[in-house]
């Protein structure tokens, strides 16, 4: 994957994890659908309390350099923290 596309890929992955972490939108643009559907359950039975998680993880995603973000989550795939 291109600098820029792993660039573009953190940058909406961030976003999505902080605005909508609790829906898990943030897991599913990295190709972790099975991390996106826990992260959702969690937030259904805490009542969006669960969303804390995608809170913390989209700030790590945007202050990682976008070669360890590719390293890290996308070559790695990393699935928690």
């Amino acid at each position: 994957m291109a600098d820029s596309e792993a660039g573009s890929k953190k940058m909406l992955a961030g976003i999505l994890g902080i605005v909508l972490g609790w829906t898990g939108a943030h897991r599913f643009v990295l190709g972790d659908t099975t991390g996106g559907i826990i992260r959702l359950v969690i937030s259904v039975f805490t009542c969006g309390a669960g969303g804390i998680i995608g809170l913390i993880e989209g700030i790590m995603y945007l202050t990682k350099s976008d070669a360890e973000f590719q390293r890290i989550y996308i070559e790695d795939k990393k699935a928690w923290f």
